[in-house]
């Protein structure tokens, strides 16, 4: 009779693990989208611009952007329309000074919240001041503040491009911060992001892609756990499945990092200069490619929750 030895044992959970590894990658390709172009939607500021600099996509589709040369956030509907634009001037005494959003998001309380790298702030839009159309006011002072998103408790995640930090915090109902809280240690982070179960994603310049627990200590980076390597990772996102997300600038490509198996490249092609992601609920990932000045939108997932989404008839859409 023949002896099972350790070897064999081991030989057999590798081989066992190897397997179990290319059925989630084959499940992976079945299951993601490649270079699937929708449609595209047009800058809102024309061909005068020069580009997108931030994207938020809400679970219904509306979708935020900023641009980089224009005091404006402009509201787009699931179709790609303009239905809103707040103007970005803040009070100074009798006069009112425009200012440049870097980035936008959504307060829990469903407040527009942009980035301020010239004003060394975070800026939110209180549409029940004392003025009629609404009134932006300053939250903190932060040395050149870049990505901003939202985390699960509804605290503001905003990095800071050379202080090298991300700067947590809760801004109460008189627009005053609380549970400040910090990450250091960051070399030019980008962008930010939240994950449903309270993980937090940033990217850094020319770097890396670095994940971190809800208790604010660094899990891991993605070129580690992935063995993949960044050009320039920019814009990032995560969906409800664990998904994350990463525009790479430099390789002008989308590559999404599955719960398991090997990474995706969901976009490698047809991108001039992309730098800004966001993701719907409705498998469509948003990319911004400042290079083409619009944003081109793309189907990612085979199948969603919410079944297919017919992709109404925009004046704003340009075909391809």
């Amino acid at each position: 009779m023949g002896m099972v030895t350790i070897q064999h044992v081991n030989h057999l959970s590798h081989t066992a693990s190897q397997v179990c590894q290319d059925l989630e990658n084959i499940e992976n390709l079945v299951r993601f989208r490649q270079n699937e172009l929708m449609y595209k939607i047009a800058n809102p500021e024309g061909s005068h611009s020069d580009g997108l600099s931030g994207i938020h996509c809400c679970l219904d589709g509306t979708t935020y952007i900023v641009s980089v040369s224009s005091p404006w956030v402009h509201v787009l509907n699931r179709s790609g329309q303009v239905v809103q634009s707040l103007h970005c001037v803040q009070q100074q005494g009798r006069c009112k000074e425009p200012f440049l959003p870097e980035d936008v998001t959504l307060t829990r309380t469903g407040m527009v919240a942009v980035t301020d790298m010239v004003g060394g702030a975070v800026q939110i839009f209180n549409p029940h001041s004392r003025f009629s159309e609404g009134e932006w006011i300053g939250i903190g002072k932060i040395n050149c503040p870049k990505g901003i998103g939202v985390d699960r408790s509804g605290k503001l995640l905003v990095t800071d491009y050379t202080g090298g930090n991300v700067h947590i915090f809760a801004v109460d109902h008189t627009f005053r911060q609380k549970y400040i809280q910090t990450i250091t240690g960051l070399i030019g982070p980008r962008y930010i992001a939240s994950m449903y179960d309270g993980r937090i994603v940033v990217s850094e310049e020319c770097g890396d892609v670095k994940v971190y627990g809800s208790n604010l200590k660094l899990m891991y980076s993605l070129s580690t756990k992935y063995c993949h390597q960044f050009g320039n990772p920019a814009g990032l996102c995560a969906d409800k499945e664990g998904n994350i997300m990463v525009v790479d600038e430099q390789k002008r490509n989308v590559i999404l990092f599955p719960k398991f198996g090997s990474p995706v490249s969901i976009v490698s092609m047809g991108l001039k200069k992309p730098t800004g992601l966001a993701c719907s609920s409705y498998g469509l990932v948003f990319v911004m490619d400042t290079g083409d000045n619009c944003i081109k939108v793309f189907k990612y997932r085979v199948n969603t929750r919410h079944g297919s989404m017919k992709i109404g008839q925009s004046n704003h859409r340009l075909h391809t």
